[in-house]
């Protein structure tokens, strides 16, 4: 199985983050797309976080019936930091992988890969794919990678948050069972 691994916060997983993984998954033949809640990212503070289960929850009802897409908890289930070298060693020994896992690295992300546990080594363990996020251009990547020929979409979950804060529209920026997810369980402020 050729398998594509996408981690994140996902808080909460959004339109950006499906159809980025869709045309990643379909340009390079990946058979699986694996979404990997982080419990505690190293670089990244989390704001507002409903909680694991929470974010959790929405993932499996953003992918649930889609056959290429699935989840693997192993970081929140680890517990402490998140660390995607520690991830792509621990998913290696679990899954049937044909080749190098592939793993989706968002242009926003390019500029501080060096500063990431291990970052030699996750290029030696894995097909780096870059993907467009926020720039249209190929940032430079000083490790093997190939770059991903997708759309850019101006969404982000922090937009997310901050429209449902500010009691705006946020509907179609997600799939309709996270949308109803977090209208139910009152989270981002949503009443």
């Amino acid at each position: 199985m050729r398998l594509l691994l996408f981690g994140g916060s996902f808080n909460p997983v959004h339109i950006g983050h499906l159809i980025m993984a869709q045309e990643v998954k379909a340009q390079f033949g990946y058979d699986l797309v694996l979404f990997i809640p982080s419990l505690r990212p190293p670089h990244k503070a989390f704001v507002e976080d409903p909680g694991a289960e929470h974010r959790l929850e929405m993932l499996r009802r953003a992918v649930d019936g889609d056959a290429g897409m699935g989840i693997e908890d192993c970081e929140i289930r680890r517990g402490g930091t998140s660390y995607t070298i520690d991830t792509v060693r621990d998913i290696a020994t679990r899954y049937p992988i044909e080749g190098k896992p592939g793993l989706i690295v968002g242009d926003d992300l390019i500029p501080g890969f060096a500063t990431w546990k291990g970052p030699e080594v996750i290029a030696s363990e894995t097909d780096i794919v870059c993907a467009h996020r926020t720039s249209p251009d190929r940032l430079e990547l000083k490790f093997p990678h190939r770059y991903a020929d997708n759309p850019l979409i101006a969404v982000s979950s922090s937009l997310i948050r901050a429209r449902a804060h500010a009691e705006r529209s946020f509907r179609h920026f997600l799939p309709r069972s996270v949308y109803d997810y977090i209208r139910l369980e009152g989270l981002y402020g949503v009443r």
